[in-house]
């Protein structure tokens, strides 16, 4: 038996007892002093896995807006690599029962796998940017004219009076600072508008006969009009500014419209890719197909 000289048996001591506490304690401690060293741009070692810088970007990359947002409000990136660690410490645990094994769940990644591919061919095809005209926009909006402010954007309100000389009174003391809504609960001989003080809401197309229609147009807002005649009786109408919510909101449904029209083409551009591929190609339907066509509408 060879003998080694005092001092190297002490570094052989040292060492296998290095090694042992390594091999006991080595499964317990994350990145410590028995782990080898973690390469350069690794953020962490999960069970000897490695979660590294580039992998950390790339999947914070990805979060949506809202989803970033919402962690620097709690955390900022170090707690998303806290959750990386936890994903990958589930991930771990799936694989020891098999979990990425199983079948159903390969089919299932082997789909999901195809609808991205899908997803990228779809996007490439359809990459170029939408454009509406104003033309475009312009009738979109005319056909949903039932939505939208016009851009006389006042708030009408009117009352009817059954003869001339009820109006041309009700009008003076309108402009002497009387309330036109109570006199037109009071007076007005409207059914429709008369418990709402003559309100009509904001002003749209045909919201009243042409003869008031005519007359609102040289008015400004605050300003009471003229007694009007009409075969019904005498109105008196007047126009105010319209509050801020409510042109806030006619902005909201404009530019749902909008976002309505262009889904629209981008649909029609769709429809119009598929179909040229499906014009190149051939396709035979088999004779089992009858059991997919028998069963429309059985349902």
């Amino acid at each position: 038996m060879t003998r080694l000289p005092n001092g190297s048996m002490n570094v052989v001591a040292v060492r296998l007892v290095s090694l042992l506490a390594c091999a006991i304690g080595g499964s317990l401690l994350l990145l410590t002093s028995c782990a080898p060293p973690p390469e350069e741009g690794v953020l962490a070692l999960v069970n000897g896995r490695q979660i590294t810088q580039t992998e950390f970007e790339i999947r914070w990359g990805e979060l949506a807006e809202a989803t970033r947002a919402r962690y620097e409000k709690e955390g900022g990136k170090r707690r998303f690599l806290d959750e990386l660690i936890t994903r990958e410490l589930l991930m771990q645990e799936a694989r020891k029962q098999g979990l990425d094994q199983n079948d159903a769940i390969r089919d299932r990644a082997q789909r999901y796998r195809e609808q991205l591919i899908l997803d990228e061919l779809l996007k490439d095809r359809v990459k170029a940017k939408i454009e509406l005209s104003k033309e475009e926009l312009d009738d979109f909006y005319e056909k949903h004219a039932h939505e939208l402010l016009t851009p006389f954007k006042v708030q009408v309100s009117q009352m009817l009076l059954p003869n001339l000389s009820a109006a041309k009174d009700l009008e003076h003391q309108v402009n002497q600072g009387g309330d036109f809504a109570k006199f037109a609960q009071r007076y007005s001989i409207d059914g429709k508008t008369k418990a709402k003080g003559g309100d009509l809401g904001p002003y749209r197309k045909d919201l009243v006969i042409p003869e008031v229609d005519a007359v609102l147009h040289t008015l400004k807002p605050g300003m009471i009009s003229a007694p009007i005649k009409t075969d019904t009786g005498y109105y008196l109408v007047m126009i105010t500014a319209l509050d801020k919510e409510i042109i806030q909101a006619d902005l909201a449904v404009r530019e749902r419209l909008r976002q309505e029209l262009l889904n629209e083409k981008r649909r029609k551009r769709f429809d119009g890719v598929i179909a040229d591929i499906r014009a190149k190609a051939i396709i035979r339907l088999a004779d089992a197909s009858h059991y997919v066509a028998d069963d429309v509408g059985t349902r």
